[in-house]
């Protein structure tokens, strides 16, 4: 008889975990359910091992893209986490979707001090979590910034100040046509690394590669032929390739052929310019941009002007820093000079080439 009541309870206690399992799947699946949100403080994000305060957990991989983004100079750290079991869908090579439960941040430093850490988190199928989080002056604890931002969070330059964005700029560059992980996909991750990329990071010891994703078993399908092949721009020199590098990697999540701006006819994402660099590069020569060039005659600005370097809408609006002009025209309040040369000899080689 005890045996029986024994048995009994065992069968009521695995019926009522059942129960509760079922029941907070189906609150989670709910569309009534609150959506999920930034914890208040960096540290409950994951990004830190328990035990450790300040030490990375290391679960959480470090990577560096080739071609990164230019933020005023600032030096960044990344990481990304995959949940235990899970693998990168590539099923299209050129938009990864992220298994749910990914975890994304990147810190970002000015005068050798943390100031700002944003954080990509996939919380759910259909929703990804955004948010930043603002460092002390001493660096020992950051906190989630308001939805709104904050501005003037670091000075950069004598009257230039480091905003933190707002949770609908981060959406206006990381989603367009669906959520983009910027930064961290097969041309950005490629272990044929652009010696002369524009503000390029060496590949260092311990850092996720096309490689070490596809050795572990991190990208489904598998894709060995990135290891043994992996991604690059072709193009007809070392300067365009850079140039075209630094528009995948600054341009190309807005100017692409599936989001809002495909009309324009810029395609610059990283599988556009990586498959097509030389073509790319030459379809910017002479094309008509509604941009109105100053000092161009009204209908006759170009993206590219090989005649007259100094004329190109191209060059004009990444040096430009009024908020109508500029680009990019967000995350950015310093001219990127080393950019700016780059670019201009590669405009110059065109003029060149041309006589």
């Amino acid at each position: 008889m005890g045996h029986r009541r024994h048995f009994a309870v065992i069968v009521l206690v695995a019926a009522v975990a059942v129960a509760g399992t079922t029941w907070r799947r189906a609150i989670a699946a709910s569309p009534d359910a609150p959506p999920p949100v930034a914890p208040d403080s960096l540290m409950d994000t994951g990004l830190y091992a328990a035990d450790r305060p300040g030490v990375v957990d290391p679960r959480n991989r470090p990577f560096s893209p080739q071609y990164p983004l230019w933020t005023d100079g600032a030096s960044k750290a990344r990481w990304i986490y995959l949940p235990p079991g899970t693998a990168i869908d590539t099923t299209d090579v050129n938009e990864w979707d992220f298994p749910v439960g990914t975890k994304l941040w990147k810190e970002f430093g000015f005068r050798g001090r943390a100031v700002e850490t944003r954080w990509l988190w996939r919380a759910t199928r259909d929703q990804w979590v955004f948010a930043s989080y603002v460092w002390n002056a001493d660096g020992t604890a950051a906190v989630k910034a308001p939805d709104d931002g904050v501005p003037g969070a670091a000075r950069i330059a004598p009257g230039r100040f480091h905003d933190i964005p707002s949770v609908h700029q981060c959406r206006a560059c990381h989603v367009s046509d669906r959520t983009q992980v910027l930064g961290f996909n097969a041309l950005q991750l490629s272990t044929d690394r652009d010696p002369n990329a524009i503000h390029g990071e060496p590949l260092q010891p311990g850092m996720t590669s096309l490689k070490t994703l596809n050795d572990e078993g991190l990208l489904q399908p598998a894709r060995p032929a990135l290891v043994s092949n992996p991604p690059r721009i072709i193009a007809r020199s070392a300067g365009e390739r850079a140039v075209l590098g630094y528009l995948a990697g600054n341009c190309g999540a807005c100017h692409n052929r599936k989001g809002d701006l495909a009309p324009l006819g810029l395609f610059w994402k990283h599988g556009e310019v990586a498959t097509a660099g030389a073509d790319t590069a030459r379809a910017m020569i002479g094309h008509e941009t509604k941009w109105q060039v100053p000092g161009v005659p009204e209908g006759e600005s170009v993206l590219v002007d090989a005649v007259s370097p100094q004329n190109s809408a191209l060059l004009r609006r990444m040096t430009s820093r009024f908020p109508a002009s500029q680009m990019p025209p967000l995350g950015t309040v310093v001219r990127d000079q080393d950019a700016l040369e780059a670019v201009a000899r590669w405009i110059a080689s065109q003029r060149d080439a041309s006589r």
